[in-house]
């Protein structure tokens, strides 16, 4: 049986730079210095985009969003609350086929009385370059704010899969919450061809389990949110730590 200080020191790890997700073990040929590239059932090559979508609320006060985010998820919406470039805090959700079925939905709501004005968001263009670099603006746009164990809002604070999530959805891509689905969800890149938006992985455990996520910029830096008492920033790659912890990349476009 290990230790008791070999414990001590893997959840002190875990606490330091967990993630909310359950986590995903690695294959224990892959090296903490490499690429995991092995094929796999559950790798795709792409994740799925969000067609049109339901955006409502203009708040100063990001509780009043949350709330009615909270509101939706209760009736079995995919909601979520976020803090829009003119500084107020907006809710977007669904996920509809075409402009006419986003409206009707909304229209219904609307006469029930659930939300007022509303507005349909289009899927986003399909140049994937312009794609890219609306993911590392987006990111960009969090730094500074502080880490929160199990938080994927500007207002409550993010953990690392949280801020991920974020940034993908409010591009109109459905990557998934939690950190190991993440790894699972993409395509496998070698670090030498990481491109902006791209998605880049450790373990700060043991070197087996992927518990932490950023998004990669640029230049082998990269946008996450680090631990408890820290913010949102920018770290890089090739520095020793992270270099030791890099335990492969994935594309999602």
């Amino acid at each position: 049986m290990p230790s008791t200080g070999i414990i001590f020191i893997a959840l002190l790890s875990l606490i330091l730079f967990g993630c909310s997700s359950p986590e995903l073990v690695i294959k224990s040929t892959t090296l903490p210095h490499q690429d995991e590239n092995s094929g796999s059932a559950d790798v795709s090559s792409a994740i799925e985009r969000i067609a049109y979508s339901i955006q409502i609320g203009a708040f100063s006060n990001p509780k009043n969003a949350r709330r009615l985010e909270k509101t939706l998820l209760i009736r079995g919406f995919d909601a979520y609350s976020f803090r829009h470039e003119s500084g107020l805090y907006k809710v977007r959700f669904g996920d509809f086929p075409t402009y006419e079925a986003a409206r009707r939905e909304a229209e219904s709501l609307q006469d029930r009385g659930i939300i007022a004005n509303f507005f349909i968001v289009p899927p986003p263009g399909n140049v994937i370059l312009g794609i890219r670099l609306n993911l590392v603006e987006t990111a960009r746009r969090f730094l500074g704010v502080p880490y929160s164990w199990g938080g994927d809002s500007a207002e409550e604070g993010f953990d690392c899969s949280g801020l991920t999530m974020a940034v993908y959805r409010l591009n109109g891509l459905k990557l998934p919450r939690e950190s190991a689905r993440q790894f699972r969800a993409g395509r496998p890149v070698d670090r030498k061809d990481l491109k902006r938006g791209d998605l880049v992985f450790f373990s700060t455990a043991d070197g087996r389990k992927v518990s932490h996520v950023g998004l990669y910029i640029a230049a082998g830096k990269f946008i996450h949110a680090p631990r408890p008492g820290k913010t949102v920033r920018i770290s890089n790659l090739d520095s020793a730590y992270f270099r030791e912890k890099y335990v492969g990349a994935r594309s999602y476009l």
